[in-house]
């Protein structure tokens, strides 16, 4: 998830290494904060819990026996609630400390997992396997500077009749302030990365010191057609007047377990959700 405490700075400059280290040792801190956060629950968690929202279990719908791959992993709940539902699961993430809680995880709870770390774009070069399902959501696509080795990558690893499955927030929330209101940046990407500074986290607000990290502007227009690029048919795409977390200072509850944008009736697309298949996929049944 992405966590703005103050109003981006747009830079002109492209992404380079120095983004990309800087968000990795942001997402080390977060582990460390997320680790004990009630947002996370990992008590509740080590009971049986599921981590995983309504939306994305009937929109991916039955996993027993497939093979899935959780791209930008994090410390693993959702790639464990996947496993708990039957799946053969991996997880992917960049941070050292998440795979290696995530690993710790699997181990105590006794749910077969691996873990992986890896950058994204480097994972091509560490992973052979062919993957029935790969599923990623809320907050990634905002710390990927370039979107088309994305799809490049989940379409390589995508097994004949494999499904990608993405639940994201709307990229129409990052022009909105701290008080629900905009715009405050481009929708579109070719402004280069938003440099901003980092206080807590979305699961931790008051914890932490400020830390400068970077994200990325990505249209629906950029999704859609570097995922058709990649060779994936689009099986549906819908967009959400909600989201599952109260992750955004500018959000209330709506009443049925939900939060919509404080103020409104729930007219502001908040989360997106795809599905997609390989073009040379028979269907998988």
């Amino acid at each position: 998830m992405n966590d703005r405490s103050q109003t981006p700075e747009l830079e002109a400059d492209g992404a380079g290494e120095e983004e990309r280290k800087s968000n990795r040792e942001l997402w080390e801190i977060w582990t460390e904060l997320h680790e004990g956060s009630s947002f996370y629950d990992l008590e509740g968690f080590r009971a049986g819990g599921s981590s995983l929202n309504p939306l994305e279990l009937g929109e991916v719908g039955d996993v027993a026996g497939k093979s899935l791959l959780h791209l930008q992993c994090h410390f693993g709940l959702d790639t464990l609630s996947w496993a708990r539902l039957g799946a053969r699961v991996t997880g992917v993430d960049f941070s050292e400390r998440a795979v290696r809680l995530a690993g710790h995880l699997a181990a105590e709870l006794e749910i077969p997992a691996r873990f992986i770390r890896s950058d994204l774009y480097e994972l091509s070069g560490q992973l052979e396997d062919r993957f029935d399902i790969i599923f990623t959501s809320y907050g990634v696509l905002w710390w990927l500077p370039d979107l088309r080795p994305w799809a490049n990558l989940i379409a390589e690893m995508l097994a004949p009749g494999g499904v990608f499955y993405i639940a994201e927030f709307h990229p129409f929330l990052n022009l909105l302030d701290d008080d629900g209101k905009g715009p405050i940046g481009s929708y579109f990407s070719d402004k280069g990365p938003i440099r901003y500074e980092a206080t807590g986290s979305y699961a931790a607000p008051d914890a932490g010191e400020p830390h400068e990290c970077f994200g990325w502007a990505h249209s629906i227009s950029e999704i859609l057609a570097v995922l058709d690029d990649a060779g994936l048919q689009l099986e549906f795409f819908r967009e959400h007047a909600f989201s599952p977390y109260d992750c955004y200072p500018f959000l209330e509850a709506d009443g049925a377990g939900r939060y919509i944008i404080r103020g409104t009736s729930g007219g502001v697309p908040m989360v997106f959700s795809l599905r997609a298949r390989r073009k040379d996929s028979e269907d998988a049944g």
